[in-house]
């Protein structure tokens, strides 16, 4: 099967069943995406005041779209994730008004990461993050006619932020427009389960995806399979906080602010600098669902990420 290449000349901050694809391929063809930084704009050098003045208008600068031939409408796009190369670099950050933890951080905080082969090094504390990549976004034009943006995940995919969709994974997606019209962006060179401050690890790659028609597949939303072991980090044995009450949502809030304590009080990190600390690297888990009126969410944070 061809091989083919997509620059990031042009991105495409929205989806839509109408837009013209910039690459028409067969089924069972591998496409090379070179990804911007997510946001179309973030540079290493960018400030806390960058950050606060960010362009919402560029966001996500996806890559895409690609026509296959031959999906239709009821149909399945395969996607294979085969590699990611990054460019040296990355960043994570907090905004006002946005992530988990909103209420408690109402201003903007950058963090810039250094990427050395397959590590991500934090550079505070000897912190370190295994290089686990993946497109935080990802998907195919949606079935309702009209441009609408990439923020939220539906039905098409979109802002899936599911972090298990590394190399060796395969995703699924239901077709709804004619060539499915896939796009992809949004790189995370590592990330928790639950992005909870609303960034994982920000970052610019050269992403390589092999696209197949499945006619044998019809779904209602994205499935996808994906190797073990599911974290790298997994070495050391994890610290973790737990929250209860019959909220889940706001269980997830408490036990991320419990971890937050945590690696204020026994790592010597900042609030700001632990909360970017819990979306690149804790897991959010939903540890009991079923002893109403009360539920426990836990927040895994893996202590083999700190060196010393």
């Amino acid at each position: 099967m061809a091989e083919h290449y997509l620059d990031d000349s042009v991105t495409q901050p929205f989806w839509d069943n109408s837009v013209e694809p910039r690459l028409e391929i067969e089924s069972g063809d591998t496409v090379v995406f070179e990804c911007p930084e997510p946001c179309g704009q973030v540079t290493p050098d960018w400030t806390d005041d960058d950050l606060a003045n960010i362009d919402f208008a560029p966001i996500h600068a996806l890559i895409g779209s690609v026509y296959v031939k031959g999906a239709n409408p009821g149909d399945a796009l395969q996607v294979e994730v085969l590699k990611f190369e990054h460019k040296g670099w990355g960043w994570s950050g907090h905004l006002k008004g946005f992530g988990l933890l909103a209420d408690d951080f109402d201003y903007a905080f950058i963090h810039h990461w250094q990427l050395q082969n397959d590590t991500c090094v934090f550079g505070v504390n000897d912190v370190e993050l295994p290089f686990e990549p993946f497109c935080g976004t990802m998907g195919v034009a949606p079935k309702e006619d009209g441009r609408i943006d990439t923020i939220p995940p539906r039905f098409n995919g979109g802002n899936i932020d599911i972090r298990d969709l590394g190399p060796g994974a395969t995703v699924w997606f239901p077709v709804f427009a004619d060539g499915a019209l896939f796009a992809c962006g949004d790189c995370h060179s590592a990330q928790g389960d639950g992005e909870l401050c609303g960034t994982g690890i920000e970052s610019p790659m050269t992403t390589t995806l092999r696209l197949s028609v499945r006619k044998d597949l019809s779904l209602q939303e994205l499935q996808f399979q994906t190797p073990s072991p599911l974290g790298k980090s997994d070495t050391q044995g994890y610290h973790v906080t737990t929250a209860h009450s019959p909220d889940l949502l706001e269980n997830a809030k408490n036990a991320t602010r419990y971890m937050i304590d945590w690696l204020v009080k026994e790592k010597g990190f900042s609030r700001s600098q632990a909360y970017v600390l819990c979306s690149t690297a804790a897991d959010l888990k939903i540890s009991e669902i079923v002893d109403a009126p009360n539920f426990i969410v836990s927040a895994y944070m893996p202590l083999g990420i700190f060196k010393s």
